[in-house]
């Protein structure tokens, strides 16, 4: 979240010279962007990657510190509550094998993460949410004990100045009150960066936007929270829900966990406005840098303030500006769930990337010509319902999920190895993809039909739900992809 958070509570001043801070960092951006040159480069690729911690019994394990203080992995950081930790990959060149480079880096990472957790007498969960967790499990306690975690907990409380309300209809109905923000920890995503040249950066938003519903109707795997069977992909709504820091009177602009404000028609510094013009600050630490004159003087500046801010409104798919390599920008795509295996999520993110490349050169004119509306319908209809979702498309009536991804997939796959990727690096990640839109087989559909089996069997939802947890660990760690699981 750029700045490092070493305090929890801010002064009226403090929120005062931040955003007058932020107002600088648009104008030093602007001018940024229009230098000639600046963040052309090939295309590169980078991952995140969220992971919970289980104790024996399936319960989430809260001693991510201890973990990450076994593992002595730089790559691996903790996450806002105290059974989550994170790995970091390194960019690398789009074109090529960058699938094989993030299956490296994965694995490795993951052995390390599965050691440390074990020497901590835990295990890794790879799944969007988890489905052991109780309401018990949350509250001021499950937060990680980091001041930058306490701050951003206490903001977004004192600006809402009420309880979360958590209110998700799917196949069973959750309503619960949180007085803080710890429910977001029981999703977690594998978020992918790609890095794009400023002057193509509007029309590979807009393509990721595009491309956000199909994808994530074939790769839900987060079916359940707090005991209830609910969308295919619960996070979406729980992360906008247990972060919207919203008073009543402010209902009409959008949460800080969205879909986006409309089509991007100037570039990366709109998107980079609109957060700031719509989200207020509730983290207000200001570096010593002054952008405009580090842009003055012919310099990349940090931006700290504008990517801490940034960093705290959490639309799905995000732009990112990075100071690093002479200044850059990214696509950050942060819609796809954590797991099941690691071929399920490179499968995952050959779609989504492919994809988005498939459509940039048409998205000028669907920008024009196509209701934001129907991307946003999309996303949520693919959360909700996935592979049972129906999608609005250009050029067709309403279509069913299963037969609009069955033409996308080709498109996709085409698309990639015209921008370099090998073919042979390609071809099984969409075997993968093809296979499990042929059997159907999804990790959240594979969760809950292990589920029923085993209530059907007599467990009580409870006993099922770490029985269901337990066998897909398992499978999980054995890299064979979801649609090849047997059911229970």
């Amino acid at each position: 979240m750029g700045q490092a958070i070493d305090r929890e509570t801010f002064t009226d001043e403090e929120f005062a010279r931040f955003s007058a801070r932020l107002q600088e960092s648009l104008q030093a951006l602007g001018q940024l962007l229009a230098r000639p040159g600046f963040g052309v480069g090939p295309r590169t690729v980078g991952a995140e990657l969220e992971l919970h911690l289980v104790d024996p019994r399936m319960r989430p394990l809260r001693r991510n510190r201890t973990v990450l203080e076994r593992m002595h992995d730089p790559r691996m950081v903790a996450e806002v509550d105290a059974f989550n930790i994170e790995c970091n990959t390194a960019p690398g060149p789009l074109a090529g094998r960058p699938f094989a480079a993030l299956a490296t880096e994965l694995r490795t990472a993951l052995d390390e993460a599965r050691r440390g957790a074990a020497d901590a007498g835990g295990r890794i969960a790879m799944i969007g949410t988890l489905p052991t967790l109780l309401q018990s499990d949350l509250g001021p306690a499950a937060l990680t004990a980091l001041p930058r975690y306490r701050a951003l907990a206490r903001s977004l409380r004192a600006r809402r100045n009420a309880p979360f309300h958590l209110h998700i209809d799917g196949i069973e109905s959750l309503v619960v009150e949180e007085d803080d923000v710890t429910p977001l920890g029981a999703s977690t995503s594998f978020q992918l960066h790609l890095r794009v040249d400023p002057r193509d950066f509007g029309r590979a938003w807009n393509a990721a936007e595009m491309a956000t519903g199909p994808v994530l109707a074939l790769c839900g795997n987060a079916p359940i929270f707090l005991g209830r069977k609910l969308w295919q992909e619960t996070r979406i709504a729980l992360f906008c829900q247990s972060t919207d820091d919203r008073t009543q009177e402010e209902q009409g602009r959008p949460p800080r966990v969205n879909f986006g404000a409309g089509w991007a028609t100037r570039g990366a510094g709109e998107l980079f406005e609109r957060s700031v013009a719509l989200h207020p600050p509730v983290l207000p630490v200001c570096s010593a840098e002054s952008p405009l004159a580090v842009v003055e003087a012919g310099d990349v500046p940090h931006l700290d303030e504008l990517r801490l801010h940034h960093g705290t409104v959490w639309t799905w798919n995000r732009a990112v500006y990075d100071a690093a390599d002479g200044g850059h920008l990214r696509v950050e795509f942060r819609a796809l769930p954590a797991g099941p295996t690691v071929v399920d999520m490179l499968a995952n993110a050959a779609f989504a990337l492919g994809l988005t490349l498939a459509l940039e050169p048409q998205m000028d004119a669907w920008a024009a010509e196509v209701p934001f509306a129907w991307a946003r319908s999309n996303f949520f209809a693919a959360a909700r319902h996935g592979l049972d979702a129906t999608f609005h498309w250009p050029g067709r009536d309403p279509v069913a999920a299963p037969a609009l991804i069955a033409e996308l997939l080709p498109r996709a796959r085409a698309a990639l190895v015209e921008a370099g990727v090998e073919p042979a690096e390609v071809k099984p990640l969409f075997d993968v993809l093809a296979a499990r839109l042929h059997t159907g087989q999804t990790g959240a559909r594979w969760q809950l039909a292990t589920l029923a089996e085993r209530e059907h069997l007599g467990d009580e939802r409870e006993v099922a739900l770490a029985e269901m947890l337990a066998r897909y660990v398992e499978r999980s760690e054995t890299d064979a992809p979801v649609h090849t699981w047997p059911v229970g």
